[in-house]
């Protein structure tokens, strides 16, 4: 595996959490694991916060997205509620998976269980200038569906 690009200092709440990992080399997420003493049985519809024991200290001008991982999506529905959910460089919290079961079936979500993939990215901040208008485009004021399907 390449030399990694950047190092982020992790605590764990408890000795025995892995940390997230890449599954293979042209990975962009790491799987972020669930950290529970028993298994939780997320019902249709009903949404939990999952913890990972994890706390991480993310370097200013950086953040971690929290994306679901397909395989729980198309196979049980089970997705990540805000996806992508942001940690922003100035939390300092443990982090909680907010999961969602979209599908028609009860699914456990057992402890270890691979959950979620974090992906870190680089954070561009702007500065607003309010302005009378905004120069014309192409594609003007249409919205959803405008440009076909």
């Amino acid at each position: 595996m390449a030399s990694p690009d950047l190092v982020i200092p992790v605590h764990t709440q408890e000795p025995d959490i892995r940390l997230p990992q890449y599954a293979t080399v042209g990975a962009a997420g790491m799987d972020i694991r669930a950290f529970l003493k028993e298994g939780v049985c997320i019902a249709p519809l009903e949404r939990v916060r999952i913890p990972t024991g994890l706390i991480f200290e993310i370097p200013p001008g950086y953040e971690a997205q929290v994306r679901p991982r397909s395989g729980l999506a198309w196979q049980h529905g089970i997705t990540v509620l805000n996806a992508p959910g942001t940690i922003d460089s100035d939390y300092r919290g443990a982090l909680e998976i907010m999961l969602i079961n979209l599908g028609t079936k009860s699914f456990t979500i057992h402890p270890g269980d691979r959950i979620a993939q974090l992906v870190i990215a680089p954070v561009s901040r702007a500065v607003l200038a309010e302005t009378s208008s905004v120069a014309p485009s192409i594609r003007g004021t249409g919205g959803f569906g405008s440009t076909g399907v």
